[in-house]
């Protein structure tokens, strides 16, 4: 209070004690007690004097007492000037404390005269208290009989059993009365006690008759040992506390982290509605592993937390949107607005809104918070600050506020705040606990007027032990008590009221002395002893269960709508931050135009002319598309679930869909996936002129890509840091670099993962090799040019091998069968059977018969059945077999070159075509021109393996699926198609299963359990 003030107050007490016989000394006592309240020692003779001085004080005491003056006019004038005075610089509660202290001051001699009343009555006038306020305050200072306090606003606490009628009654032990008035204008409470006990109040001995202000964490203790906290009196002038219908029951015998260590033992918390608690304890004490129990976010088989008689693991359906949670880091997204993250979560929150009602909820709950001003600013973060740090907290508290669930979990939510917005974040909190809401906090470090705030603290000690859960003020007096000092019943300051809650950890960390006066790091009680005491002095007994749900405010949209709010949400999100869209968008053509500025090779025979047809990089380039597709998608959905992870957290609470939320993050990858592979083929095909391609590559390299996406989230949900992630990224193309069939032939691969004739399994596993295969296929068999004689390619690359290669290898075998067929060597026998079946397993789906049928191949040749005969037979039909060959070759040569004669008589020039549309390294490629070995032999076959892209699809069973590399076609249940689209369908299937492991976080279940095997 400011001296101009309280020299004003001095006045007005001196104005009002002169009149009617002037000032007794009971009243002058009365001042003095004010006086010692409000000043230092050394001011306080200083304002006595004053005092003094203006109510005559002295010179009353020489003349005649006790005969009753009129109120002049001067002192009436005078006091109207000085109650208009300070009534400009008075807040409204004090303007009611500065009326009570008058009141006070008349009736501390009961000397209710008309004159004093009267001075008084102007008083409240001009403060402009209501004449209902006013008249409630004179009955409550005034009355000395409850007869007489019938009033809604005064709850009257005695022994008896039943209310006198129309009056708020509260059971106690005490003798006597406590009366309590709630003054609902001004937001305070104020007591005092009619009869002959010492009751405490917060600490202090209660006075009789005195007015005293019941402010957040008083509390009153009978000499009986009743207690009557301030919750306690809130519940009772609160309606909405009366009636929420609400138990908390929650037993945590222990709790064990996955590496075994034990976080919390033998907790027991039993709470109703409009409580407001604070869980405070040493770093390591458990304080955070307490509140995530309380809110069922850790989990354990020695827990048990129940909501009106439903156990929230077992029973998640009867308690949907009752638990509410604020962890202790930010849960904004922060390129949105204030007003946009409120009003999204507003929109997951309440589906039977309209926009219209969205809009003024959200608007509300930002002016009660003072946000109002600043909805249109972005979030930002820590390091770009556009709104102060307790202006983000008030939001963090906002997002569940806005909903207003039954109980709330706050994980330190005036960390980093200055005091000021501490306060205002811990006031909102008690305010909400006034509306009958249940509210436990983490706090740590608070002010006097912080801790006072709370209705119950629960201390927890080093190792998980709780050592105390009760009133605030009272655990000051415990500890003391128990550490046995000197001034143990001192819960607060007597002057100024403060209470020190670091007086507490200072008692229960205190370390043992040595014999030079040096602190040793043995405690002097053990967090074992400490809990210990605490089994002795607190009783915490089950609270009787409400035998009905929860209140719920939620009214959670469909999975189709969440789906749009969720992609809504993060597209205005990536939108709003400029640096990631830049940054994504210019990625792809950037490194499109660097790498294929670096390939523009030159290597045409008509001189420095560039060719498409004659760049010897294009396969390399088809392959670089790839692991940049693989790339992008990696990187831009790598963070997505790990920077979500804590807003995901807060809303597990609202059950909303996982499936939404994750398909939400699909369509906007996937679409950002599709503009970044559009804009890198563009790019890279203007520049290397690959022409007509471009559809193709790019929906390849969108699969691709949308696939790494996939991959990503599955990454990004199981880890729980970006810098795992991003180490883990060269891990996973590596392996789709190494086994995509261009750095390293299959075929040439080590023997334990290689398959001769067909893709390595392993392979299979890698979505590079399959979209490698679809676009060099693609490349070669669909351009402008080859797309037109592919199939006379293909039919004349047949019958060249079969006659050049096939024919004379089988006959060779057959004439090695016929020399050796008198030998009786067991190695020339075991040969000979071998090549027989190497002979049968060539021919015996071979179409092409003689028209004289000697020869049979309806069963497998063996030694035992072949003949002199039957060789020669053999034979005769191999020497026809490659005559038939020579010329379907020829025949297919000729038509190929009639066909190109008349497109070239057409006006089609086949050359400039060949120029703009082929490439002959891929042709090389995909034709395997400079394998050494035109066929092997592997498991009892002749496998092909010159020009891949012509074989002849032959799968062994109708689910056969596995080829040699570069194929043309598939087959997979009985269904035969071009291999691009079957490989494209394959990523797609994979990426499918992917989805399905993301949904069930199996990779994230995976670790875990390898996390708890490694552990114990």
């Amino acid at each position: 209070m400011s001296e101009e003030i309280l020299k004003a107050l001095t006045q007005l007490f001196a104005i009002i004690t002169k009149q009617d016989g002037g000032v007794t000394e009971n009243e002058r006592q009365f001042v003095i007690r004010f006086f010692q309240q409000e000043l230092d020692h050394a001011s306080v003779n200083e304002y006595i004097a004053f005092y003094d001085s203006y109510s005559d004080y002295k010179k009353e005491g020489v003349e005649e007492v006790g005969k009753n003056k009129l109120t002049s006019v001067r002192d009436s004038v005078k006091s109207l000037g000085i109650c208009r005075k300070i009534n400009k610089t008075l807040t409204h509660k004090q303007k009611v404390i500065v009326l009570i202290k008058l009141l006070e001051l008349v009736g501390s001699d009961r000397n209710f005269t008309a004159q004093r009343m009267e001075i008084i009555n102007t008083v409240s006038t001009v403060f402009n208290i209501s004449k209902d306020d006013y008249k409630v305050i004179e009955a409550f200072v005034v009355a000395q009989d409850i007869a007489n306090l019938n009033f809604p606003s005064i709850l009257i606490a005695n022994n008896k059993l039943s209310a006198e009628p129309n009056q708020k009654h509260q059971h106690l032990h005490i003798e006597g009365n406590l009366v309590f008035l709630e003054l609902q204008s001004a937001g305070m409470y104020f007591t005092k006690y009619l009869g002959q006990q010492s009751n405490i109040l917060n600490g202090f001995i209660m006075q009789a008759d005195r007015v005293y202000l019941y402010s957040h964490g008083s509390m009153v203790k009978t000499q009986l040992g009743d207690v009557l906290s301030y919750s306690d009196l809130i519940a009772q002038f609160n309606e909405e506390i009366r009636t929420t219908k609400l138990s908390f029951n929650a037993s945590i015998e222990e709790f064990r982290f996955p590496n075994g260590a034990v976080g919390l033992r033998n907790v027991l918390v039993a709470e109703g509605p409009g409580k407001l608690i604070g869980i405070m304890g040493a770093s390591g004490a458990g304080k955070t592993t307490l509140l995530n129990v309380l809110a069922g976010l850790e989990k354990s088989a020695k827990t048990e937390i129940v909501i009106n008689g439903f156990n929230i693991q077992t029973q998640k359906d009867k308690i949907h949107g009752v638990i509410g949670y604020v962890p202790q880091d930010d849960l904004l997204i922060e390129e949105l607005t204030v007003y946009q993250n409120l009003y999204f979560n507003a929109k997951l929150c309440f589906s039977n809104y309209t926009e219209e009602q969205l809009h003024k909820r959200t608007i509300e709950v930002l002016e009660d918070l003072g946000l109002d001003h600043r909805k249109d600013l972005r979030v930002g973060n820590p390091l770009d600050k556009t709104i102060s740090g307790g202006q983000r907290k008030r939001l963090n508290i906002a997002l569940e506020l806005i909903r207003e669930p039954a109980i709330l979990f706050l994980d330190e939510p005036t960390s980093g705040l200055s005091s000021r917005d501490s306060e205002n974040v811990i006031d909102l909190l008690k305010e909400l606990s006034l509306k009958g809401k249940l509210i436990f906090v983490v706090i740590h470090q608070p002010s006097s007027d912080i801790y006072k705030m709370f209705d119950k603290m629960i201390i927890m000690d080093t190792g998980g032990y709780p050592v105390y859960n009760g009133s605030p003020i009272e655990s000051v007096t415990y500890f003391k008590k128990a550490a046995h000092q000197v001034d143990s019943n001192r819960g607060q300051c007597e002057v100024c009221g403060n209470v020190n809650p670091e007086q507490i950890f200072n008692i229960i960390e205190a370390k043992v002395v040595d014999e030079y006066g040096q602190s040793t790091i043995k405690r002097k009680v053990t967090p074992e002893q400490w809990h210990e005491m605490y089994g002795q002095a607190f009783h915490i007994s089950k609270l009787e269960e409400v035998k009905e749900e929860p209140p719920r405010s939620l009214f959670i949209p469909g999975k189709l709508k969440q789906t749009v709010i969720f992609t809504t949400r993060d597209l205005l999100a990536k939108i709003g931050n400029k640096q990631y869209l830049f940054i994504n968008l210019l990625e792809a053509p950037l490194l499109a135009a660097i790498l294929a500025f670096v390939i523009r090779y030159r290597n045409s025979p008509h001189g420095d002319q560039y060719i498409f047809r004659f760049n010897d990089n294009i396969p390399a380039f088809i392959l670089m598309s790839i692991i940049v597709a693989l790339f992008m998608g990696l990187t831009v959905s790598a963070e997505e679930i790990i920077r979500d992870r804590k807003i995901l957290k807060r809303e597990s609470f609202l059950n909303l869909s996982w499936n939404s939320y994750l398909t939400s993050k699909l369509v906007i990858l996937f679409t950002l996936s599709a503009i970044q592979t559009f804009l890198f083929v563009v790019v890279g095909h203007w520049i290397l002129e690959i022409h007509g391609m471009s559809l193709g590559f790019w929906f390849t390299l969108f699969t691709v890509s949308c696939f790494a996406n996939i991959l990503g989230l599955n990454i990004s949900s199981a880890f729980n840091s970006a810098v795992t992630v991003y180490v883990i990224i060269p891990l996973l193309l590596i392996p789709q670099m190494i086994l995509s069939g261009t750095l390293f032939s299959f075929d040439k691969l080590n023997e334990m993962i290689t398959d001769k004739g067909k893709v390595p399994l392993m392979a299979d596993l890698m979505a590079s090799r399959w979209a490698y295969e679809a676009m060099a296929v693609h490349q070669y068999k669909n351009n402008e040019y080859q797309r037109e004689f592919f199939g006379y390619e293909k039919a004349k690359s047949i019958a060249d091998f079969k006659s050049a290669y096939l024919a004379d290898e089988l006959s060779k075998r057959n004439q090695f069968v016929l020399d050796n067929l008198s030998s009786k060597s067991d190695s020339a026998q075991q040969l000979a059977n071998h090549n027989l079946t190497i002979i049968y397993n060539t021919l015996k789906n071979e179409q092409f018969r003689p028209t004289d049928g000697k020869i049979d191949l309806t069963e497998r040749l063996t030694r035992d059945r072949y003949t002199e005969a039957l060789g020669n037979q053999l034979s005769e039909y191999l020497t026809l077999y490659k005559k038939y060959y020579q010329q379907v070759f020829n025949d297919n040569v000729a038509i190929l070159e009639k066909k190109q004669a008349f497109y070239q008589k057409n006006g089609w020039d086949l050359n400039e075509n060949k120029d703009r549309y082929f490439n002959e390294s891929v042709s090389d490629l995909v034709r395997n021109l400079n394998t050494e070995d035109r066929l092997i032999e592997h498991d009892g076959q002749l496998i092909q393996t010159i020009d891949p892209i012509f074989e002849e699809l032959n799968p062994k069973h109708w689910a056969d699926y596995r080829t040699a590399f570069f194929l043309a076609e598939k087959q997979f249940l009985g269904v035969r198609m071009s291999s691009y689209w079957f490989n494209v369908l394959v990523i797609w299937l994979m990426s499918a299963f992917l989805y399905f492991t993301l949904y069930g976080e199996v990779l994230k279940k995976l670790i875990g359990s390898f996390e708890r095997i490694r552990f114990k």
